[in-house]
């Protein structure tokens, strides 16, 4: 390029970007907090799209003696008020059960619990506003009293999860309960207790960040932990869906105390190299908000064999669910550690080879959130040295990429940007810009992607516009032959750029204004 290398200025630079350039390490937010804002975005899709943060537990749990509720016996004609009116007799039971005395009581005891738990767990829209109207919380917390049968428990701990389930002002309900649920979450319980405790705390911690708080507050980490290195499937199943819920932020202290138990990263280790796709899925979470969280758990994740893994996992699997949280966590770990680029996804191995083909594999989905992901990581890896970026320009990766910045929606066309703009930007350290990169810049503008680059300085997101005005810069600058500002006015360059002459944001007016002012002032044109 014409004036050398086009790095970003070492203050322009978080301490956590350094194998970064300057077209992403100079966008406003650090690599650190992108990635809290992804996770909080991709957590209300996963809200949204794939699976409720609170969840119903309508079947019992494996190993219950409980038989398996089937399809018809769901209550869905009943009306409402029917269903309502018989919530209530049911707590009123509840409620007479407790001072039954002598032979007799612990079987009614059970009787009547169960009945208000299939009334919670049997009906399309569970009766929990009648339940707790009637006065299930109080009652459902002294049937969880310590000495009780495990029956017993399990029934009270079933309808406070479903309970947990409902809308915001009902999961607020069980705090009363929620001692008891974190206590019963320990080593003498029985798993099949702790487990569905487990499962009422995941729905409470599902609810928002002040409920979040208080199970925090109260202990509830530690014992959840312990259940995820649970050899019993369901059980190390049901903790990491809590624990993802518990530790996803925005606070990154859960996240820095739960990588920091003994066991949690040999137990994700081994469920994601051994289990079944659904356990996978969920400790797949747990990574998604460890990485996105914690600067020590990305460090501590990135040197295991926690990328090889969630690599071969993406390979092979075609299951959504567990395709979206394993790309997201190698995004994660690609964005906040440069040893995962540098030092694991080294040129010519098998498991850069494996990434590769694995993110090219999500890019050509038709799911929106995967196109995005593998997006977003790929423009991380091209953001590493001059062999990371020469072996994506040379890859089936760049027709791909082009292609999206033309036709996708929005959020994708941006974050393939950002992987096309890092192939034509020096890496940081480097003075002198070679060959390969002026190569890229032209064969990216000459493949048609200045209409795209200059369709983000039109857009309202001013992070993109920006990425825009710091292609067309890259592109007047060190397009061969002083071509550059020909190429950008041919595409109504100058127009989307002068938007910002009297813009409110003072740093893209500079910016734009000086680019104008520098590649089209008096001499523009005049040779």
């Amino acid at each position: 390029m014409a004036d050398g290398s086009a790095s970003a200025s070492p203050s322009s630079v978080s301490p956590h970007q350094h194998h970064r350039d300057a077209i992403k390490s100079s966008v406003h937010n650090s690599a650190s907090s992108r990635r809290r804002e992804h996770a909080i975005a991709v957590g209300k899709e996963r809200r949204e799209a794939l699976m409720r943060a609170k969840r119903v537990c309508r079947a019992p749990l494996s190993g219950s003696d409980e038989t398996v509720v089937e399809e018809g016996d769901m209550v869905i004609d009943e009306e409402k008020a029917d269903l309502e009116a018989r919530t209530a007799q049911a707590v009123e039971e509840l409620k007479s059960a407790l001072s039954t005395q002598g032979k007799g009581a612990q079987k009614k005891k059970i009787e009547v619990l169960r009945a208000l738990r299939r009334l919670l767990s049997q009906s399309e829209v569970p009766p929990v506003e009648a339940a707790i109207k009637a006065g299930a919380i109080p009652l459902l917390v002294q049937y969880l009293s310590f000495g009780s049968s495990d029956e017993q428990l399990l029934e009270a701990a079933w309808c406070l999860t479903n309970i947990a389930a409902g809308e915001p002002e009902e999961t607020k309900s069980l705090l009363p309960a929620l001692p008891l649920l974190i206590a019963h979450l320990g080593e003498k319980s029985s798993t099949l207790v702790a487990e569905q405790c487990a499962w009422a705390i995941g729905n409470v911690a599902g609810e928002g960040a002040d409920l979040r708080s208080k199970l925090l507050a109260q202990g509830a980490l530690w014992p959840l932990a312990r259940l995820m290195l649970s050899n019993k499937g369901s059980t190390a199943r049901t903790a990491a869906w809590a624990l993802s819920n518990l530790i996803k932020g925005p606070d990154p202290k859960a996240a820095n105390e739960l990588i920091s138990i003994d066991g949690v990263l040999n137990a994700i280790i081994r469920n994601l190299e051994k289990a079944d796709e659904e356990l996978a899925t969920e400790v797949a979470w747990v990574v998604v908000y460890l990485s996105a969280l914690s600067e020590k758990a990305t460090s501590l994740i990135v040197r295991s064999s926690v990328p090889q893994l969630l690599i071969g996992r993406l390979l092979a699997s075609e299951n959504l669910q567990l395709l979206i949280p394993v790309l997201r966590s190698l995004g994660n770990l690609v964005a906040g550690d440069g040893y995962m680029v540098d030092s694991v996804l080294t040129v010519g191995s098998s498991i850069t080879d494996q990434a590769l083909s694995s993110l090219t594999k999500c890019l050509k989905s038709d799911n929106r959130v995967l196109k995005k992901e593998a997006s977003w990581a790929m423009s991380n890896i091209a953001a590493g040295s001059f062999e990371h970026k020469k072996l994506i320009f040379a890859s089936e990766v760049m027709p791909l990429l082009m292609h999206l910045l033309t036709i996708a929606q929005f959020d994708i066309r941006r974050e393939a940007a950002y992987t096309l703009g890092n192939l034509c930007v020096v890496p940081a350290g480097n003075a002198v810009p070679p060959n390969i990169i002026v190569d890229h810049l032209v064969a990216i503008v000459n493949g048609g992607a200045l209409p795209g680059f200059i369709n983000l300085v039109r857009s309202a997101d001013i992070e993109s516009a920006r990425l825009g005005l710091q292609f067309l810069e890259l592109a007047m600058r060190g397009y061969p032959n002083g071509q550059g500002p020909q190429l950008v006015e041919r595409e109504d360059g100058i127009d989307a750029m002068e938007r910002f002459q009297f813009h409110e944001n003072e740093l893209m007016r500079n910016m734009a204004n000086g680019l104008v002012d520098k590649y089209f002032g008096e001499d523009y044109g005049l040779d």
